[in-house]
């Protein structure tokens, strides 16, 4: 007797309503460490992928984007940049696009959860591989925000909060008080990028405007932009851009970036400059006085 088929599915709530699953081939791994679950597995649509409680953080097939977008976006607005740190980023692929750049000096990855990197380096070598040979990079297992209070003022020209969602061990990476910490350690041209979470669902909403609200307290220059990446709730995402001097549109450095002869799959220089023009109800949602306060959908405002 034939035994029967059984699809195994992995499935995310973008919300209380929605859902996204991807056809898993093959569970590779999965454990429970003292910060979070972590699992691994394999599918033929978006090829190895991993999860931290149950939340999407990496697949092949897309992660470029995100990377593309962290990393490019400030390396190309001062091009001079040496010292890099990274805070989460324990997949590699923050650091391994910035370890492109030959100039960079020094680049410490402030990781809280050691397995999240050796997991990684044994099942995504995509994002991992350069880890175990990069000179240049400095691994940090212990939690980010403990990290940058005890680095001394000035000590980096570039801060990459490449965090989970303001949940859990990342809850941390999302406070003025640190920011504020970010801020004393950089350089006095310093540029911080933070992840900035999602337009589209309400936890992600209120998550976005408090962080903005936060930094724009503590950083002179603040700016957002977007990216898309399939695999994230709705597809659309965005980054926070602060810094102490460095405009990224006013002072995108186009032509010297493009000197540098890299070969990227989702940044451009016209990525760079269109990335910054968001849609009418982002900027809204921004400008928003009151974090807690959701916008209805549709509109009425704009609805005949």
């Amino acid at each position: 007797m034939d035994q029967p088929f059984v699809d195994i599915l992995y499935t995310q709530n973008w919300d209380s309503s929605t859902k996204f699953s991807i056809k898993v081939t093959k569970p590779l791994h999965s454990e429970v460490t003292p910060y979070q679950r972590i699992d691994f597995f394999e599918s033929d649509t978006y090829g190895t992928f991993f999860t931290l409680d149950g939340l999407m953080m990496v697949t092949q097939k897309d992660e470029f984007a995100y990377h593309d977008m962290i990393a490019h976006v400030p390396m190309a607005t001062n091009p001079d940049i040496k010292r890099v740190l990274i805070i989460g980023g324990g997949d590699g692929g923050t650091s391994r696009e910035i370890c492109r750049y030959k100039h960079i000096e020094k680049v410490d990855l402030v990781e809280i959860d050691e397995r999240v990197m050796q997991l990684c380096q044994q099942y995504l070598p995509q994002t991992a591989g350069h880890i175990a040979t990069e000179t240049r990079l400095h691994p940090h297992f212990e939690d980010g925000l403990k990290y940058v209070k005890n680095t001394p003022d000035g000590s980096y020209d570039l801060i990459l909060v490449d965090s989970t969602d303001p949940i859990g061990s990342g809850e941390g990476l999302f406070t003025t008080d640190f920011y504020r910490e970010c801020f004393r350690v950089l350089s006095g041209d310093g540029i911080l990028i933070n992840q900035h979470e999602s337009p589209y669902y309400n936890f992600h909403v209120r998550e976005m405007r408090k962080a903005h609200r936060k930094i724009k307290e503590v950083f002179p220059i603040v700016k957002v932009y977007q990216y898309n990446i399939a695999t994230y709730p709705s597809g659309h995402w965005l980054f926070g851009f602060a810094s102490k001097r460095y405009d990224p549109i006013l002072d995108h450095q186009a032509k010297r970036w493009e000197e540098f002869g890299l070969k990227t799959m989702y940044y451009n220089s016209q990525i760079h400059e269109g990335a910054f023009a968001l849609p009418t109800f982002v900027n809204e949602m921004l400008a928003g006085t009151d974090p807690n306060t959701l916008p209805i959908f549709p509109h009425k405002d704009y609805v005949g």
